[in-house]
């Protein structure tokens, strides 16, 4: 029995209420999906007319449906580029029913013999409409972007400091550290520019808990897109408390989600030689940090500073989750961060006055960052305002290299086992590397800013 023959449509201006309009979209939808039946009925009978040993896949014909639905979309006054994305996705699918159904011979099975599931995930531009960056929040990362340029480009004296957990896992505590780290922020900006540390990505050694963003529940159940929807969630809140953030780029995809709310980012110890996250720090908008190497060697991140400032060409995705050839403009404010290694640390006046040394040799800025954790440390929270006070003993002496601080810390101090049942986990407790505690944190940060309140000015000009 035929379908009875939908009442014609209003036009659109003479709709007088959302649900009608609603119910207008409604009554195109389906339109639309008749005409998708209706072609894809016609894909599959010319399916029957091509070359079974050739498959059913026709670029040319393909590009020439494309170059007809693009004028046409111009003459109908929709934007050709839209037309485009939603005909090749389209097409693709067609070429993928008539090769289930038309009898083609099937590609014999070369890739992707490891991978158990390809999980659909939201693209970043739809996942920036569920979480959006309010107007609050993009002041504030901007605000804290200009600050820290300023900073490097030695037009600032203060001293940047990046501080917060090893890693998010709790959002409440982490949002209680924020509201405390703010009104710190507030007492000692004549002196320090106060920058919190939001990592939601734990590069690991071996195996373990990877970070907020691909084990939200911590029990190995990998909700990421659940993850990245609620560190977006997260950046955003403390945008809104005035407190600009820091994270790591790990993961080449995950800044397309939250770059826009980052204010400074650190390429880590293990990744600042790879290529491709050289080719990443240069389209950031934000400046990069680029960490020494596990081994505490500086070559590799003083050449990922200069490969940084240069324009790179790669493959990425854009904001509708499509591939593209991704061309970046360069990063001029990647700098480097001395964190130790090899059981040795690096924060010492030599050590420094040797990393000076390199950095004037490759032509960039002489902008260095002291990590006070990790080798530098020997991953002991406790020896953290050691590391600090070793720093602002240099810059008092005449250092004018030294732009800032890292300091691992959150409420409570060390660490403990990651666990998905939060009754096990104490609040406010890392789950990663151990931690300063909130008093000890604050007290040397105080005691830092009474120390170089009247030195830093001297440093600029």
């Amino acid at each position: 029995m035929p379908t009875p023959a939908r009442p014609p449509l209003k036009p659109p201006q003479a709709c007088s209420s959302l649900e009608e309009v609603r119910a207008s979209i409604d009554a195109v939808d389906r339109d639309i999906v008749a005409l998708l039946a209706s072609r894809r009925s016609y894909a599959l009978q010319a399916a029957r007319f091509k070359d079974a040993a050739d498959g059913v896949k026709d670029t040319r014909r393909e590009e020439q449906v494309v170059e007809n639905v693009r004028a046409l979309a111009a003459e109908y006054g929709i934007e050709p580029d839209l037309v485009e994305t939603l005909y090749r996705d389209m097409i693709a699918g067609f070429v993928r029913v008539e090769q289930d159904v038309g009898g083609h011979r099937a590609a014999p099975v070369v890739e992707n013999v490891h991978v158990e599931s390809f999980d659909v995930m939201l693209p970043p531009e739809e996942m920036k409409h569920r979480v959006p960056l309010t107007e609050r929040a993009a002041n504030v990362v901007v605000e804290g972007r200009r600050a820290v340029e300023a900073i490097l480009d030695h037009r600032d004296p203060r001293l940047l400091v990046v501080v917060g957990p090893c890693s998010i896992h709790d959002p409440e505590a982490g949002l209680d550290y924020a509201r405390r780290l703010r009104a710190l922020a507030d007492e000692v900006s004549d002196t320090l520019l106060l920058v919190m540390r939001v990592y939601f990505e734990k590069p690991r050694t071996t195996v373990g808990w990877e970070g907020f963003t691909n084990d939200p529940r911590m029990n190995g159940s990998f909700r990421i897109k659940e993850g990245m929807e609620r560190a977006r969630k997260f950046l955003v809140d403390v945008s809104e408390l005035g407190m600009p953030a820091a994270t790591e780029a790990l993961d080449p995809i995950a800044p397309h989600y939250r770059g826009d709310l980052i204010a400074w980012t650190a390429i880590g110890a293990r990744t600042s030689e790879s290529q491709t996250h050289r080719n990443l720090a240069s389209g950031l908008s934000s400046p990069v940090g680029f960490k020494n190497g596990t081994e505490g060697e500086i070559e590799g991140a003083v050449n990922a500073i200069v490969a940084a400032a240069r324009p790179h060409a790669f493959l990425g995705i854009n904001d509708q989750g499509r591939s593209a050839v991704i061309r970046t403009r360069g990063n001029r404010y990647g700098h480097l961060v001395l964190r130790g290694g090899g059981g040795r640390p690096n924060f010492d006046t030599v050590s420094v006055s040797m990393a000076e040394q390199a950095l004037a040799k490759a032509g960039v800025p002489k902008n260095i960052v002291i990590d006070c954790s990790h080798a530098n440390s020997w991953k002991k929270p406790e020896l953290q305002p050691l590391v600090v006070r070793d720093a602002v003993h240099q810059i008092r002496e005449g250092n004018r290299s030294i732009v800032g601080l890292m300091i691992e810390g959150f409420i409570e101090p060390g660490n403990q086992p990651a666990s998905p049942d939060p009754a096990k986990l104490k609040y406010g407790q890392s789950v990663t590397d151990p931690c300063l505690g909130w008093d000890d944190t604050a007290a040397v940060l105080r005691e830092a800013r009474l120390a170089l309140r009247d030195v830093l000015p001297r440093r600029i000009g």
